[in-house]
């Protein structure tokens, strides 16, 4: 795979080097190849897990390896792109993918595909901060609004339409074709990339901080593992959870008293001291929480409450990401003409209103309408933030730094979509349990709500069947007020973080820098 790349990126290969709309469409297709792997296996989860006959916790390794690997390696694409290149990087990683992608799908057992998804997300990790950097360099200050837009239409509609591709490929095929799906897609991205993108001078003289690499890939590895695993191990009620939260907290600890000691840190300073790159973190981990976050639960709930199919599922929730797109591509227009912090501020505003609507109008009677209207208005508001934010994230960064930045933009992304995950889904089970245990105390044989003819004889608590209905629907109300709850904390996390906007500069600044 070096000598491919060597040969693409030597003097006498053949490129339409610099041409922006082809150099937009390939950093396009590879960032959408790699953010659709990160739901579109969800899916297929049940239908592998019968295939190799293994239990429901080991299959989760399938999603885990993927995950903890591509947080670990996704920090190196700074450090890699300098000391290679960062067209010959971002060549070796859509090669690597693919070719995982191809050995995925061909997997005969659980301990294959585990290393293949594991192989995948170190030769992914890189793609979407790559391609970020690619766009921002392309394009000149005026029209990176328009490049953020559509390569965040990839980004934020990717995940959404995960699970609906996946469920089609599924039930029309068989779970490995949302594999093999990758395969053509990663031979157009690399041939675009290969034509494209100009190489970038490589710094050999920065050394590679192996110590800091080493914490920082323990302290985010750890708590991966802890994430993903701490609602089956009934979080610190176990010992391996704690033995992650322990190597988490010292992992992190290590790396920042190191970076601040050490000449060379693995991570820049600079990157951290500019104040938009700082404040924008912060976005892009609330960012992070809302766009997965809202989906774990919402998919979950319409499949397991409203008996909702899975492709049936995909299409309800398919306009959230038509209603993206839309705003995403008129902000990147707009944020030419007006202080970007305005969209972002109308953004998050729209996408509290769409949370607190879910909040107070979902209900096990409602239509499916209201999961498509509330939906697409959430998407309207996430179209909104995208753009601007990764136009101000890079507004007062100086160009050298931004390949590094946006791999640490980045994984500040899918921390908080991880964090969001795991919080949110514990606090559903442990709100489930109290809110059950709050109604079945008004299930007694004096409540006159049970007496009425129309239900006495299926309520009926003289028999174990009428028992059994009534604690089925009990779990059921008892799930949806929990879900309710969880939307209404997404929403105040929103809130809360919304006054962060006031720190950062706007693109038209005059303190902006060269």
């Amino acid at each position: 795979m070096a000598d491919i790349a060597d040969r693409a990126s030597g003097p006498g290969a053949f490129s339409l080097s610099g041409n922006r709309p082809l150099i937009a469409v390939a950093a396009m297709t590879a960032t959408v190849m790699q953010v659709i792997d990160t739901t579109i296996t969800n899916v297929a989860l049940p239908h592998i897990q019968g295939g190799f006959a293994v239990t429901q916790d080991q299959i989760t390794w399938i999603l885990t390896s993927y995950i903890v690997t591509s947080a670990i390696a996704m920090p190196l694409t700074g450090w890699l792109a300098g000391r290679l290149g960062r067209k010959r990087v971002f060549l070796l990683s859509v090669v690597g993918f693919t070719l995982a992608s191809g050995l995925c799908g061909a997997a005969q057992s659980l301990p294959q595909i585990v290393a293949f998804r594991a192989l995948q997300g170190v030769c992914g990790a890189a793609l979407v901060p790559l391609s970020q950097a690619v766009l921002l360099d392309a394009f000149p200050g005026e029209q990176r609004g328009p490049a953020m837009a559509l390569w965040g239409v990839g980004v934020m509609v990717g995940p959404i339409l995960g699970p609906t591709l996946g469920g089609y490929l599924t039930d029309n095929f068989d779970w490995r074709w949302v594999f093999y799906i990758n395969l053509p897609v990663g031979v157009l991205a690399w041939f675009g990339i290969f034509l494209a993108v100009s190489e970038t001078p490589r710094d050999r003289t920065r050394p590679f901080d192996f110590m800091g690499f080493a914490m920082l890939g323990l302290a985010i590895g750890s708590l991966q593992l802890m994430l993903d695993r701490g609602e089956i191990k009934d979080w610190f009620a176990s010992t391996e959870i704690l033995a992650e939260a322990a190597l988490a907290i010292l992992g992190a600890y290590s790396f920042v008293v190191h970076a601040a000691t050490s000449p060379n840190p693995f991570i820049n300073a600079a990157i951290l001291k500019d104040r938009n790159f700082a404040a924008s973190l912060i976005f892009g981990f609330v960012l992070g929480l809302v766009l997965l976050a809202s989906v774990a639960l919402l998919a979950p709930m319409l499949q397991m409450l409203m008996n909702y199919p899975v492709l049936t599922t995909g299409l309800a929730m398919a306009p959230r990401g038509l209603g993206t797109m839309i705003t995403m591509l008129l902000c990147g227009r707009l944020i030419r003409r007006v202080d970007a912090r305005l969209p972002m501020l109308a953004g998050f505003l729209i996408t509290a209103y769409s949370l607190w609507d879910m909040a107070n109008s979902f209900s096990l009677q409602m239509d499916t309408w209201t999961v498509v209207s509330i939906g697409f208005i959430q998407g309207l508001g996430l179209g909104l933030v995208f753009p601007p934010l990764s136009v101000l994230a890079f507004a007062t960064l100086p160009p050298r730094l931004r390949t590094e930045a946006t791999g640490i933009s980045n994984l500040a992304r899918n921390l908080g979509s991880s964090i969001g995950v795991s919080v949110v889904t514990a606090m559903l089970a442990v709100n489930t349990q109290i809110v059950h245990a709050r109604l079945a105390a008004h299930v007694t044989p004096y409540n006159p709500l049970l007496r009425f003819p129309a239900i006495s004889g299926v309520w009926d608590m003289q028999t174990p069947a009428g028992l059994s209905a009534i604690n089925a629907e009990v779990t059921r109300q008892s799930a949806l007020i929990a879900y309710v709850d969880d939307f209404r904390l997404i929403m105040i996390i929103v809130l809360v973080a919304l006054p962060a906007i006031f720190l950062m500069r706007s693109q038209t600044s005059p303190a902006r820098a060269p």
